[in-house]
Formats: structure tokens, C-alpha cells, sequence
């Protein structure tokens, strides 16, 4: 017999503590000769980022000792900040930000220059005993300068520059003779989903580049992890026809003109994805006649195998519906995956048995189906007889029941990016919600990845609008439908998602209560205050600045927070470089003066994003307990109150 209690006052096995103690985050996977290897991010070491490797024969050991931390700064979001070969690995040190050798069973050694420089997305060229990667150079004044350089791995002071001239640069990839060097370059203000060029140098005698050749890409089409095959075919996936689809160059040594770019699988799915990150992988060559990759189509993720020859796309049936970073070596598949009712674990696939072997999990924890609030996909009308997606959340408690008549409180979750994409992967901080008595929408609204790039374009001079829109329309098409309290709808977002999240509590009156996670509330300040990568990312979603400075105040909730009537809680790491806390600072000033509820919680070492599990622990509980008071319903347990300001 279930017990009776209010939407909110359930009591749930899924408690901060047991999210934040059970979970390190999966990342990068690597494949060197049998050996697997991935980083892990442990909230219960502060964050750090640690180098793993599995044998053969399923041993599990930490390969970087403490205090190293596998991370890089270059755009300041990371990503392929390791590489392995050979026994032997080359990784970034989030503190100095040098690159460090490790062969195995020995302490790690500096291979660069304690210099004003960051690496990431190495590459080791065997043949010439050096590393090839994208370096961002701080010099001074002024941006730091992007190149794609080379490091003498017996001298790591002797470093040299391959290809530089463009704003920004990824993906270096060696032909399998070592003849040629690939790489992709974009420009302010274009952001790597928007366009970018995929080139082509042979590489001389010497080690530096020749002839460089355009294969594919410009302003208008966005080009996603190019790779060589074994007998030197170039592949790639490009939007071009509005999908990110798989594209080859049989003669990528030809000018442009004489190119023969050649189309492989023509579907309304995206094999791609926005390259926040440097590293992402869909796909992997596994020979010169099969391709393993993954794609997305309405939110799910599918993986398949792709016959070079015939062009035919085959669907592996496997139980996850979010896979990402896939590697291959031999009949050996590895790859990130999860589901709604799976948190993420790092899996291989036997090509030769079809067998499916987890090899490590993201949280050992068990939690009971009966707790677990399983999504579903949802599709809604919004602004300009368009349709938005979701996933909604119904509450979900075994133990529990609402009294008859009650209908459920609404967290909105928006995305962040925001040229991101939320997804139906097993979310512990949305099941914290769901399994105490919330319904939670998660949206991908317009500028999402994942439905094309047409799609993703909607938000073009459209920020602070579209996503809003959607977000707001999301809540009241459940509300109409009857599936959650119309009057006890909160919205709540990281970064951009923040930025969404305090534009709707400003600018529409849907919402009754929100939650901004490091989001930008000032766009003035984003603009003129944040790093490189970004620097620029305005110009497509709102307009170039300070020509269209009238756009930046009018979308700016900050400017506006007069027309904020509502509670809004606050969470911000007093280091994000990203959006700096001022940004967080302003707004809870405006609202104490306007004698609003509100709550702000700083936290020291915290940058953009959370990592240490002491703060996530507190976010999530204070989050919680903000809108308890908010919404008046009674805690089933006690969690750490924060201060609630003119409550």
C-alpha cells in the first residue's frame, strides 16, 4: 500500500549523498595496442581527472598518480587532453597546463616548456619521434594565437608550428602512411557547427607541410571528425544537405576543383555533433570497407555498421539510447552508452561474436525500477506554428501516491550551449526530482542539435527568444494536458541554459520560481569579457556587437529585472571564466533590492560547472529546499538549508 503524501514530501533512496559518493564521470577513450583506456572525473578527489587502463585480462588501474589532473583549458571546455602509443602516454596537466610523458610503471615527466601555452587533441607521429597538436599560445594582449604545432619528443623544447593563420583549429589526423596531415580551421565569428574548412598538406622531408588542399567545408557548412581509412581514403561527415552525413575524398591531394567528394549514407539523422570539445567521435574506420558509427535521429541514438562498397547503413540492436565516443581496433569496438533506466558505462562490442561486455560504469549504484522515472519523448507546438522537442519525466516513487486531485510541480530543465542538445540517458539529478514528486521537462528546444541544421539555425539572432518560447510552451502544453500544477512551475539551467532560465522568469509569466546555474544575465558583459572560443558566438545569436548593442540591453535580463516577480535561487563558481560570478552578483543585488526571495549560493575553486562533490551535493539539496519554501510543501528528510533572502 503506498503511502499518501503531497507532490514534493516523498521520501527517495536517491539522495544527494548517494548520487555525488557512486558517481565519476566517463570521458575520452583511447585503444592502444589490447589495452583500453579513458579518463575518469572523480567528484570525491576534488574533481581531478584521472588516466585509467583496463588489460585483457579486465584489470582496472589508475595510470596517472595524484595530484595529475588529465585535463586541458585550450577554448576552455577541453577535451582530447590525452594520448596513448605504444605503452606510452602523453597528457595535458589541468595545473601547468604542459604536457607530460608517462611510460607505464613510471612517474610522469614535462615534455613542454613551463611556457604561456596549452595542448590538447595530440596525436603521436612515430615516424618522426614528435607529437602533432593544436596549441593556443598566450602572448600578451590581446587573444591567444591558435597553430597546430609539432613537438620533438626528445626535446620538447623544440617545438614548431605546422599550419597557423586561422582563428581556430582541430582534428590533425596522420594518413596511414604518415605522407599527409588533415586538419580542420574556422574563423571568427563562425563557431565550429556553423562552418568550417577540412584541409589537406603533404608533409615534407623535413616534418613541415607542403601544398596545402581544401577538401571540403566553407562558411555555410560544418565539417565534423575527418579520418583516414587503411589505404589513405578520407573521410568525413558534413551538413551540407542539412544532415551531418558521411562524405569521403578518394584524391584528397587534389586542389579542390578536381576533388571528388563523394556522398556515403543520405538520411534525415546527424552522425555529427556540435564540437564543443575537442576529441568527439561518432564513427570509427575499422577497415577499408566497413565504417562503425553512431547517429541520432528524434533523441535516440542508434549504433550501425556502414558498408563502404554498397553504401548500406545496418543497425546493431544494442539497449542503449545514448552512445558517443566510439573507438575501434580490429574486430574491438569501445564507446560510451547509456539509457533511461543505464547511467553511463564504457562498453565494447565483439564484432566477430556481436557480444556486448560492459567494461566500467559510471556509478555502481542499484536502484530499484520502481524509483525510476523512464522519459518520454514528447513533441509540442510553439511560436510560428513550428514544434519543439522534449523529454518529460512523470513523478515516480513506489512507496508513494498524491492525494487524489493533486497534480505534480514542474522543473523545466534547459539545456545549455546553447547549441547543445539534452538527451534520454539515465540523469541521477533528474531521477533526485521525478522520485520525490516532480515532473521535469528537459527540452531541446530550437538550436538544438540532433534534428538538422535547420533546426539549429532557428536560433540564429534568436537567442533569449526562441529557446524561451519553447521552454515556456513546453510547461504550459503539460500543463493544459493536465500533467502537472500549472501554478508550481519552476525553470532551472546551467550557463546558456541559465541565461534561457532567467530571460523566461524576466520576460514571460509562466514560470513561478527558477534556478541559474552560472548563467549569463548581463549579455553585454558575455560579450566583452570571455574567452577566445566564444568570444564572437554572439555575433550569429543575437548580432555583432556593439553595432547591435540595442539587442544586447533589450535581451539582457539584468536590464530588465524590474519585470521580475518571482524567487530565484543562484549557484556560482567564484573562478568561471566563462560567465564571471559579477554576472550572478548583479541580479540577486536587484532582486534583494526589490525584495524578492532570493538565494545565492558561491562557491570557492568552483569554475564553469561544478566538480567537486561537496558542491554538487549542496546544489542539488539547496535547489530542492528553495523551492520547498517556495512551494510550501513539507521535506521528508532535512537537507542543508540555504539563506533565502527576503523570504
Amino acid at each position: 500500500m503506498n503511502t499518501v503524501s503531497p507532490y514534493g514530501s516523498w521520501k527517495s533512496p536517491i539522495s544527494s549523498d548517494l548520487i555525488v559518493s557512486g558517481t565519476v564521470g566517463l570521458g575520452q577513450i583511447a585503444i592502444d595496442g589490447d589495452d583500453i583506456y579513458w579518463v575518469e572525473g572523480r567528484p570525491s578527489e576534488a574533481g581531478r581527472s584521472v588516466l585509467v587502463r583496463r588489460t585483457p585480462d579486465g584489470t582496472i588501474s589508475d595510470v596517472t598518480p595524484h595530484p595529475y589532473n588529465v585535463r586541458t583549458r585550450v577554448h576552455e571546455y577541453g577535451g582530447a587532453s590525452f594520448a596513448v602509443a605504444g605503452g606510452v602516454v602523453y597528457f595535458s596537466h589541468f595545473a601547468d597546463q604542459r604536457i607530460y610523458s608517462q611510460a607505464l610503471d613510471s612517474q610522469p615527466e614535462p615534455l613542454t616548456p613551463a611556457a604561456n601555452s596549452r595542448y590538447a587533441d595530440v596525436i603521436v607521429d612515430k615516424q618522426r619521434n614528435r607529437l602533432i597538436c593544436v596549441r593556443e599560445h598566450y602572448a600578451g594582449e590581446g587573444e591567444p594565437v591558435n597553430t597546430i604545432v609539432s613537438i620533438n619528443l626528445d626535446n620538447g623544447e623544440d617545438i614548431q608550428i605546422l599550419t597557423q593563420g586561422n582563428d581556430f583549429y582541430a582534428s590533425p589526423r596522420l594518413s596511414p602512411d604518415g605522407s599527409l596531415l588533415s586538419w580542420i580551421s574556422w574563423n571568427h565569428p563562425n563557431m565550429p557547427w556553423d562552418g568550417t574548412e577540412l584541409w589537406v598538406a603533404e608533409i615534407n622531408a623535413d616534418g613541415s607541410l607542403g601544398e596545402k588542399y581544401l577538401v571540403a567545408g566553407g562558411v555555410e557548412e560544418s565539417i565534423f571528425q575527418p579520418e583516414w581509412s587503411p589505404d589513405g581514403v578520407l573521410y568525413f561527415v558534413s551538413d551540407k544537405s542539412n544532415w551531418w552525413n558521411f562524405y569521403r575524398s578518394v584524391n584528397p591531394r587534389l586542389p579542390r576543383e578536381q576533388q571528388e567528394v563523394e556522398p556515403l549514407c543520405e538520411m534525415a539523422a546527424e552522425f555529427g555533433l556540435p564540437q564543443w570539445v575537442f576529441g568527439m567521435s561518432t564513427y570509427a574506420v575499422v577497415s577499408e570497407s566497413k565504417i562503425i558509427c553512431t547517429y541520432t535521429q528524434q533523441g535516440k541514438w542508434h549504433l550501425a555498421s556502414l558498408d563502404l562498397t554498397t553504401k548500406h547503413l545496418t543497425t546493431i540492436e544494442t539497449p542503449y539510447t545514448d552512445i558517443s565516443s566510439l573507438k575501434a581496433q580490429g574486430e574491438i569496438v569501445v564507446f560510451l552508452a547509456s539509457s533511461p533506466t543505464e547511467s553511463t558505462a564504457i562498453v565494447q562490442l565483439n564484432l566477430a561474436t556481436n557480444q556486448l561486455e560492459i567494461l566500467r560504469k559510471s556509478s555502481d549504484l542499484s536502484i530499484k525500477s520502481g524509483y525510476l522515472s523512464v522519459p518520454e519523448p514528447i513533441e509540442f507546438p510553439t511560436e510560428n506554428n513550428l514544434t519543439a522537442f522534449g523529454f518529460f519525466y512523470p513523478p515516480k516513487n513506489q512507496d508513494f501516491a498524491a492525494p487524489a486531485g493533486e497534480k505534480p510541480p514542474l522543473v523545466v530543465k534547459s539545456h545549455g550551449g546553447p547549441t547543445a542538445a539534452t538527451s534520454s540517458s539515465m540523469n541521477l539529478k533528474i531521477q533526485y526530482w521525478t522520485s520525490r514528486g516532480f515532473a521535469v521537462l528537459d527540452v531541446n528546444y530550437g538550436g538544438s542539435t540532433g534534428y538538422g541544421r535547420e533546426y539549429r539555425k532557428r536560433l540564429q539572432d534568436s537567442w533569449g527568444i526562441v529557446d524561451v518560447d519553447d521552454c515556456a510552451n513546453g510547461a504550459k502544453y503539460l500543463a493544459q494536458k493536465g500533467l502537472v500544477d500549472g501554478e508550481r512551475m519552476a525553470i532551472a539551467g546551467g550557463s546558456a541554459g541559465g541565461y534561457t532560465t532567467l530571460c523566461a522568469l524576466t520576460f514571460r509569466d509562466v514560470f513561478k520560481a527558477g534556478a541559474s546555474y552560472y548563467g549569463v544575465s548581463d549579455l553585454e558583459a558575455l560579450a566583452t569579457d570571455t574567452h577566445k572560443f566564444e568570444a564572437r558566438y554572439l555575433d550569429g545569436l543575437i548580432g555583432p556587437y556593439p553595432e547591435r548593442k540595442d539587442l544586447y540591453v533589450a535581451r539582457s535580463p539584468i536590464h530588465s529585472a524590474e519585470r521580475l516577480s518571482c524567487p530565484v535561487i543562484f549557484f556560482q563558481g567564484l573562478e568561471d571564466k566563462v560567465v564571471p560570478p559579477n554576472q550572478a552578483e548583479m541580479m540577486v543585488e536587484i532582486l534583494k533590492a526589490k525584495n524578492l526571495p532570493v538565494a545565492y549560493v558561491a562557491y570557492e575553486g568552483e569554475q564553469h560547472g561544478f566538480r567537486r562533490a561537496e558542491n554538487i551535493k549542496r546544489t542539488l539539496d539547496g535547489e530542492f529546499y528553495f523551492y520547498s519554501r517556495v512551494f510550501k510543501f513539507e521535506l521528508a528528510e532535512p537537507v542543508e538549508e540555504v539563506q533565502i533572502y527576503n523570504l
